[in-house]
Formats: structure tokens, sequence, C-alpha cells
């Protein structure tokens, strides 16, 4: 490569970069809906040509900043169970990790979670990142399970998967209660409720056909 396009080359890598980061401030202080394609390259300081060169629209931006924070909570998930002594009851590190998880969505605000939902319902945005059963939350809550079954915490013959899924379905639909109800819902308080049930079922023998 020449040295005009190497110079090339990183001026466009550092534009990329500089609508990124816009974007990103933007969205930490302001509604998803009043946040625009023109507000973010304002405040860039670059042309909107050059916004459509390196993403094909804001959601598209969007995506790559959700994924891009999911990786990093998911790693701060990681790291708050492993702060635990290794004696730490499993059903005392599930409501930990349920409670450091609605603490940390609640810093992120509601309406940021409600934009995301939207995006979901309509398919504005791809979430798989947030959704996929590959994400290292799901993992998380898989080996949190699996421990708790292998320590005889938990009596289930039920699939590992199976159990996984449901209890993130049920972290997803006390989110989803949330960002309808508000403000008239205690989100910390009604998701370590309900999943204080949830544990209290898997101390006691469960099996298949009982859920069919």
């Amino acid at each position: 490569m020449t040295y005009n396009g190497e110079k090339r080359k990183i001026k466009a890598q550092y534009t990329k970069q500089k609508i990124y980061e816009s974007a990103k401030e933007l969205f930490a202080s302001e509604h998803y809906n009043d946040i625009s394609v023109d507000s973010i390259v304002k405040k860039a300081g670059v042309s909107k040509g050059s916004f459509y060169v390196h993403y094909a629209s804001k959601e598209a931006l969007v995506n790559f900043l959700i994924e891009d924070y999911v990786a990093k909570i998911d790693t701060d998930y990681i790291n708050f169970i492993h702060t635990f002594p290794k004696e730490t009851p499993t059903e005392e590190l599930f409501l930990s990790l349920i409670a450091k998880i609605t603490d940390l969505l609640m810093d992120i605000g509601f309406d940021k979670i409600q934009a995301l939902y939207q995006g979901q319902i309509t398919k504005n945005l791809d979430t798989e990142t947030v959704t996929s059963h590959n994400r290292e939350i799901y993992k998380m809550f898989s080996r949190l399970l699996e421990r708790g079954i292998e320590r005889g915490e938990f009596k289930t013959d039920m699939p590992l998967n199976i159990l996984t899924k449901h209890l993130m379905m049920a972290m997803r639909g006390i989110t989803y209660e949330w960002c309808i109800r508000y403000p008239n819902f205690d989100y910390k308080t009604e998701a370590l409720t309900h999943f204080r049930l949830l544990l209290k079922g898997l101390r006691e023998r469960n099996t298949i056909h009982e859920f069919k």
C-alpha cells in the first residue's frame, strides 16, 4: 500500500471510531428515539456521508454498540461470581447474580432497556447478541445450575439446557414487566422474589413429566 493509501486508511479508521464513540456518549445520556444520524455526526464533527461509509444506519451502529456492551457486562458478571468463596451455596450465588444484573440494568436506564425490547419486537435491531444461547450469561446460568445439581442443592432430572432456557426466559420476563409497568414496579425486589420461588422449586425433586 502506498503512503497516501495508508494515510487514508488510518483516517478512515479514526473517523469510524470517532462516530462510534460519539454515538456511545449520546446513547449514554439521551433517549434512543431522540438520537439521529444527524445528531451523531454533529457531535463527531464529520459529514453525514462519512457516517454512511462506515455504518448502514443508526440501527446498524447500535448493533455494534450492543454487541460490545454485552461482551463487557457478561465479563463483569463472570468476574463478580468469581469473588465469592468456593463454599458459597449455589442459591446464594444465583440471587447475588440476579441482584447484580438488575442493578446494572437500572444503571443503564429504563428507557434504553425499553428501546432494546422495542427493537427486538419490531426487528429494527439485530439482538442476536443479547438473546443468543451462546452468550456468556447463558453459560453462567448453566454452570451454576450444574454446580447446584452436582452438590445436591438442586434436585431435578430435567435436562440442563431446558432449565437454563427457562431461567433466562424468567429473567427476560421480569425485565419486560419492569419495562411495561415502570415506574410502578420494584424491579430488583420482584426479580429476587421471582427467582427465590423458582430456586425453591429446584430444591425439591421435579421430574420432566410434571412440566408437560
